[in-house]
């Protein structure tokens, strides 16, 4: 791999929750503070979705304050970084062999449509390859399940994070979701951890595999690959 490596960052195409009806997507921050920390470091990322086209954004990850956390609201006012959601491709157009790493962005709409064979199957060709996976916060929903060339699961026996049912809840977005994602991980890794705190910082490393519980591990996660793809450039 070259000391500059290449980044497929996979967002939802999901826009709304099939339940209430009310709006979802990407949580833009999710996805912004890993882009800025691979992109300062020199790495290249793209920016894929499930289904192509524009990106849905999450409502509430346009409020204020939330906007102005890690300079999210820089990237929103960026319009060359804004036209990078306007129309992007598709997983089915994503060749794995011309990446290093993927990175599953998250926001709620990931619930619902990184559950697809399809996002499984995308993962699942990277952790074939050990290159380098990372999911922050509900974009570990595309890790489930997800079946290897060896014959087990990649969260079989390892060590992982992502959006607790406690802070599901504090988000009001409990009866909402399709399932509990705390429950979901637990069930097939090897052990699910979280932070102390509700939206405290958590990030957790098992080899190449990177995972966020939440958006403020947004940053760490990002920090993690640029650190596993030096690991991997050796």
């Amino acid at each position: 791999m070259a000391s500059k490596a290449r980044i497929l960052a996979l967002v939802t195409s999901a826009d709304r929750y099939l339940k209430t009806g009310q709006r979802t997507g990407l949580w833009l921050g999710e996805l912004t503070h890993v882009y800025d920390v691979l992109t300062k470091a020199g790495h290249r990322v793209d920016i894929v979705s499930v289904s192509g086209g524009t990106v849905p954004l999450d409502p509430m990850s346009l409020m204020p304050p939330v906007l102005k956390l890690g300079a999210t609201d820089k990237r929103y006012e960026d319009p060359r970084f804004m036209a990078l959601l306007d129309d992007t491709d598709a997983i089915d157009d994503v060749d794995p062999d011309d990446y290093d790493a993927i990175f599953l962005a998250g926001g709620h709409g990931a619930m619902f449509d990184f559950v697809d064979f399809g996002v499984a199957e995308l993962v699942a060709a990277f952790a074939d390859e050990g290159k380098v996976v990372a999911a922050v916060c509900h974009g570990p929903a595309g890790l489930l399940d997800v079946q290897l060339a060896h014959g087990t699961t990649l969260l079989a026996g390892r060590k992982v994070t992502g959006f607790s049912w406690v802070e599901e809840k504090a988000a009001a977005r409990a009866k909402a979701v399709p399932f509990n994602l705390q429950k979901q991980l637990k069930a097939e890794a090897g052990r699910y951890v979280k932070a102390r705190l509700p939206m405290a910082k958590k990030v957790v490393v098992d080899g190449n595999l990177i995972t966020g519980q939440n958006p403020t591990s947004a940053t760490g996660v990002g920090e993690a690959m640029v650190k596993a793809l030096k690991r991997r450039t050796r």
